[in-house]
């Protein structure tokens, strides 16, 4: 049996993936805790196969507690299951030592399905998460000559008054820029949209 550990602060989401493993008969869950803290002790005297980890905990962000995990315990098997279906938090995750990205709303073969994959020291990126990824290329998104403009701006530092000055134009449009670019790029922040700008050689 494959021994699940879940680090994630809402009750609700651990009581109903518990109840999946238990009646999985392929997984055993051996306990959870809601913060990273509480996790690190459990794990002191305890060594799960597979971690299923929130990214947001209340005293450190999951991305970190993965890095930090997979430091201390090596053999640990971590899969992100999380709400975030964002390209920037599924790179941190898997860059920092998890074998998996699930979304929380995933169906349930595909819970199970990751969480034996990943035991198996396997990656498995669920089916949005695949798509998503699939579908932010290069050939999918079209920045106009303005956006991009306004792209190299925010790169460089310049605040939305210093850029609408810039290329006049008011700072609502500016804004509007802004707004525009973190949905067509799928970005979190400003930070995640430079970030995914340079990987698509947009800047």
């Amino acid at each position: 049996m494959i021994t699940v550990f879940i680090i994630d602060d809402h009750p609700i989401v651990t009581d109903g993936v518990k109840g999946l493993i238990d009646s999985s008969e392929v997984a055993l869950f051996i306990g959870a805790a809601q913060s990273a803290n509480e996790a690190l002790a459990f794990l002191k005297k305890n060594t799960p196969d597979v971690i299923l980890l929130d990214i947001n905990l209340p005293d450190m962000s999951g991305i970190e507690l993965c890095k930090l995990i997979k430091k201390s315990y090596p053999k640990i098997n971590i899969l992100a299951l999380t709400t975030f279906l964002q390209r920037d938090f599924v790179d941190k995750m898997l860059e920092n030592g998890a074998l998996g990205y699930l979304l929380k709303n995933a169906p349930s073969d595909e819970i199970i399905e990751g969480i034996c994959k990943v035991a198996n020291g396997e990656k498995y990126i669920c089916n949005a998460v695949t798509k998503l990824i699939e579908n932010q290329t290069n050939d999918n998104i079209f920045l106009s000559r303005r956006e991009i403009q306004i792209l190299s701006l925010i790169a460089a530092g310049d605040s939305t008054k210093e850029i609408a000055e810039k290329l006049f134009i008011s700072i609502f449009t500016v804004e509007t820029h802004r707004k525009n670019l973190l949905t067509k790029l799928n970005a979190r922040n400003m930070v995640s949209l430079i970030k995914i700008a340079i990987e698509f050689k947009y800047i």
